[in-house]
């Protein structure tokens, strides 16, 4: 075990995959690279960092900075805080699940950004089921009882289809960005109540599995000029160490884009875990990668095996296609 008060960078259930390339179909009938860019010229890839050179997510190197070209810049932020002076490997770690912005047709990556799922004191654990409760949400690790009650942890993972989060990556006792023993969690609002100035936050979209009620004041949302509204995606501040039942008393509320929202008709690599199965029959199909509705038709290729039927939730996934009107057009379904 590690001690307590040391930094602990624990990578949970990260798995090595395979470098191999894919090919988008395309109108034509030809063939891009899986890092391919969207009408505007650049293309999406977010999933778990699994390793470096420059940085390789998705199965796919992404080329950063000198090794795309000498005087070649990739921006990178973590956290909000922009770090694009400092080395991949100082920012990012393995585990991480980030959001890459890189060229057409090519894996130079213009922009890699990096938000946690939560930053907050451990509140409760379960060492039989291996979940910890942080600001009221569940995180799935694989030893929970390496970890102590309050301790300050950053976990950043997939979301389930009962809404826990299932690390990839979390560290003990990190430097936090905020200040003053503040603490934070993201997720998205439902049940808003404006006369109990409260709602409900989780990491599903629609309060979908697991949520917290978060009270608010006024003052708390001056940078939501028209408050916080169902469906927003939003970061909660708090200095309160929320016990395991009890509403989060938030000290700032700010609306930030999830990894899951994307340009229209934007070429995207999105990994994920199932939290819908396909429902009805028939084609197109339709299932959720958390909670982003994602259509299959009969062109979706399935490169590594498996079809339509291995779409079980909680089936970890790589969804390669095009967003439109909200919905992710799936060229490629790749299970890992």
């Amino acid at each position: 075990m590690i001690p307590k008060g040391k930094t602990a960078r624990l990578l949970v259930g990260v798995l090595l995959l395979v470098l191999v390339s894919f090919t988008f179909p395309t109108c034509g009938g030809t063939g891009i690279d899986l890092a391919g860019g969207g009408v505007s010229g650049t293309g999406v890839s977010t999933g778990a960092i699994i390793g470096y050179g420059s940085v390789v997510m998705n199965g796919a190197h992404y080329l950063t900075d000198s090794d795309v070209a000498p005087d070649f810049i990739t921006h990178k932020t973590s956290h909000g805080m922009d770090n694009t002076s400092m080395m991949d490997r100082d920012v990012f770690r393995v585990g991480m699940v980030v959001t890459i912005h890189h060229g057409a047709n090519d894996n130079n990556a213009l922009e890699i950004e990096y938000q946690d799922n939560l930053q907050g004191p451990i509140a409760a654990k379960n060492t039989a089921e291996n979940t910890l409760k942080v600001l009221g949400q569940t995180v799935v690790v694989n030893n929970a009882a390496g970890f102590e009650l309050n301790d300050i942890v950053e976990v950043s993972g997939f979301v389930d289809s009962a809404g826990r989060i299932r690390a990839t990556y979390i560290e003990r006792n990190p430097h936090s960005p905020h200040h003053g023993g503040e603490f934070e969690v993201k997720g998205f609002v439902s049940g808003l109540s404006s006369s109990a100035a409260s709602f409900q936050l989780g990491p599903l979209p629609g309060g979908t599995g697991t949520t917290v009620t978060v009270s608010y004041g006024t003052a708390n949302i001056s940078g939501l000029p028209g408050g916080p509204a169902n469906g927003m995606y939003v970061q909660v501040v708090t200095t309160g160490a929320q016990p395991v039942s009890g509403p989060i008393s938030a000290i700032s509320i700010e609306e930030l884009s999830p990894r899951t929202t994307f340009r229209d008709k934007a070429m995207v690599d999105l990994e994920g875990l199932v939290t819908a199965s396909p429902s009805g029959s028939g084609i197109p199909l339709f299932f959720a990668v958390e909670g982003k509705r994602v259509q299959m038709d009969g062109n979706t290729k399935f490169p590594g095996g498996g079809g339509a039927a291995n779409l079980q939730p909680d089936v970890r996934l790589q969804v390669q296609g095009t967003e439109n009107n909200g919905v992710l057009s799936a060229a490629n379904i790749i299970f890992r």
